[in-house]
């Protein structure tokens, strides 16, 4: 693993006390794009070394400012279009994970700002670490750094790891 040392994962677990703590929890946003899948390989990798506890999580983006702009009927086609990417990149990083022997929980979520939602999942699931992409699938709104990766970092209670595909 470049860049994250044992030691680092090791304190990202232990309590105020020194002692170890119940299983990292790792959460993974996931949304299709290469960063993404590069994040989803890192927390995969620590999962094995560390036996972390994994969830994968797809949000779907929400457009209030889109309803003005389009019809019900484009809203709900490009609603339905968002669903089924998320579907399947979560159960692309699924196969992944359980190809490897981790069986990860997966979640997706289409309720809200993508970066308030990864927060809000991260501590609903107690996690250690959040694994973001750096950059998301462009034009749709996802993980641009300077956005909602900065989001996250900014209101994240936890670790947070961006990972980059290039």
């Amino acid at each position: 693993m470049k860049g994250i040392s044992r030691t680092t994962l090791h304190k990202i677990r232990d309590t105020p006390s020194g002692e170890r703590d119940e299983a990292m929890k790792i959460l993974v946003a996931i949304d299709g794009s290469k960063d993404a899948a590069k994040g989803a390989v890192l927390a995969l990798e620590m999962a094995k070394t560390q036996k972390a506890e994994v969830t994968l999580l797809a949000v779907i983006p929400l457009y209030p400012e889109i309803d003005l702009e389009i019809s019900a009927r484009a809203r709900n086609s490009l609603e339905n279009k968002l669903s089924a990417q998320a579907e399947k990149a979560l159960g692309e990083a699924q196969r992944t994970f359980k190809a490897e022997g981790i069986e990860p929980k997966s979640l997706i979520v289409s309720s809200g700002a993508v970066a308030d939602e990864i927060v809000k999942t991260a501590e609903e699931e107690k996690s250690d670490l959040i694994v973001i992409g750096g950059r998301g699938l462009g034009a749709t709104g996802r993980f641009s750094l300077g956005g909602t990766a900065m989001k996250i970092i900014g209101q994240a209670r936890c670790s947070v790891l961006v990972a980059r595909a290039d």
